[in-house]
């Protein structure tokens, strides 16, 4: 079973809404996941608490991570792709990797740009790397290609340049991630596309979701699909 939901900003009650996750699952955050921030012992604790769960925890990173705290933990290759391993069962997905999570391939891309920057500088809680690099996007595409621009899901916190248009949230903020993730849009094979900086539960047809607190469950074989449709009628 793989579950997708959004920006989680350190809230440790969220995993408490997960359901059916059991040993060897997959949870995605995507962006801001938000437990890796001032590296403190109660951090740590809580890092490793997670870490310790039967399921993998993976994540994204959003525009509100501290890119040197997660920068500075062992890079490790994990279901055909590169991460950042920091505890146990607790992963960062490195951006423009292709992952093969039991058979489902996803696309991972984090990082973004955010409308508080200024403010953020002063406080000194903003990171150059947030915003992508022509190296990444050289890494995403070499993948993309060795894949044939093909994936099942796509996991960013970004969206698309067109798509941020279409939805008009902070259009003014286009960038080279934007339209990078618009040109993977246009070139790519793939099923559905999840990114969290929308900060809502909205489904925008035919393959777009933008999440936030919400959980996103893909079963992986029949008896996983009964949970899930069994959990869709209690809605």
């Amino acid at each position: 079973m793989i579950c997708i939901t959004g920006d989680m900003h350190g809230d440790l009650s969220r995993f408490d809404k997960l359901k059916f996750l059991k040993k060897g699952d997959f949870l995605i955050v995507a962006g801001d996941f938000g437990f890796l921030w001032d590296k403190t012992e109660r951090e740590d604790r809580i890092l490793k608490k997670i870490g310790k769960k039967s399921f993998y925890t993976l994540f994204v990173e959003g525009c509100h991570d501290n890119y040197d705290l997660i920068n500075s933990y062992p890079a490790e290759e994990f279901c055909g792709g590169f991460t950042h391993h920091i505890s146990g069962n607790l992963y960062h997905l490195c951006r423009g990797n292709i992952f093969n999570l039991g058979g489902t391939r996803v696309f991972a891309f984090g990082g973004g740009v955010s409308a508080d920057i200024a403010e953020r500088q002063q406080q000194n809680r903003w990171w150059g790397e947030e915003a992508v690099s022509e190296e990444e996007i050289e890494t995403a595409l070499e993948a993309l290609d060795d894949h044939g621009f093909e994936f099942d899901i796509a996991v960013t916190h970004e969206a698309p340049a067109s798509l941020k248009q279409f939805l008009a949230f902070e259009s003014t903020l286009l960038t080279r991630i934007h339209f990078f993730l618009d040109e993977v849009r246009e070139r790519a094979k793939f099923t559905t596309w999840y990114f969290g900086k929308l900060h809502k539960n909205k489904l925008i047809p035919p393959k777009f979701q933008a999440l936030f607190d919400e959980c996103i469950y893909i079963p992986q074989n029949d008896k996983e699909k009964k949970k899930v449709e069994k959990l869709h009628r209690k809605r």
